[in-house]
This record gives structure tokens, sequence and C-alpha cells, in this order.
């Protein structure tokens, strides 16, 4: 019930999530060239989160939700940020290719947070943005 729920509301926030999934246990091939950019891991740990909890609240606001406060905060903040850390106990002990990293955690974390800002302007542009 809850997940035709999201399907139908949510599918670009859905699909942003297995997609983090998918990328987060999959095994990466070596790129060389990106070695040499400095916390280019952190940076892309930053724009999954970051993306992904922004078109969750782009996708809240276009679909004219009136949820209370408490109830979007456990889906808009605390359930990524817990999913961040189920995926980093996951990298540690079900692949032998990965491993969890707490700094990973926190830069998840950091983009959920910094959505919230994103949120604001979706929320100030709400008529220009939703209606086109």
């Amino acid at each position: 019930m809850i997940l035709q729920k999201l399907r139908k509301y949510f599918p670009l926030t859905l699909a942003c999530v297995a997609l983090i999934w998918y990328l987060c246990l999959f095994r990466p091939p070596h790129v060389r060239t990106l070695d040499d950019i400095p916390y280019i891991d952190k940076i892309v740990h930053l724009s999954m989160y970051l993306g992904t909890c922004s078109v969750f609240w782009f996708e809240y606001k276009c679909n004219g939700y009136k949820w209370h406060k408490c109830r979007l905060a456990l889906i808009g903040v605390v359930a990524p940020i817990l999913m961040s850390g189920v995926i980093e106990l996951a990298q540690a002990y079900l692949t032998t290719y990965r491993t969890g990293d707490w700094a990973d955690f926190a830069t998840n974390s950091m983009g959920v947070l910094l959505a919230l800002i994103v949120k604001y302007f979706i929320d100030q542009a709400h008529g220009k943005i939703c209606r086109g």
C-alpha cells in the first residue's frame, strides 16, 4: 500500500533511491583520471543525497501534500540518513570490494541537510515551478 503510493506520487525519488543503492553496492571500475580530483568520493556522495532529497522535496511540493511536520521530517530527513547508514553497513559486511566509511555517512547526511535549503527555495518558487 505505502509502496504503491510512493510509486505513484514520488516516482523520481524512488528512481534516485534505487540508483543510489545500485551505485553504492556494485563493483565499480577503476578510473585513473578521477584519482586526480581531490575528494571526488565525497563530492559524489554529497551530490547523490542532495539530489535525491531535492527531488523528494520537489515532488512533495508539486503534489500538494500537507503532511504533519513530524511525518515529513521522518520521510524527508531521517529516512535518507538511516538509509545511508544501512548502505555503509551493507558495503562493509555484504561486499568484499567495498568498505563502509563513516565519513561517507557524514557526507551523505550533509547532503540530506543541504537539501533542506533547496526545499526553502522550492517553497518560495512553488507556483512558478510546479504549475509551469
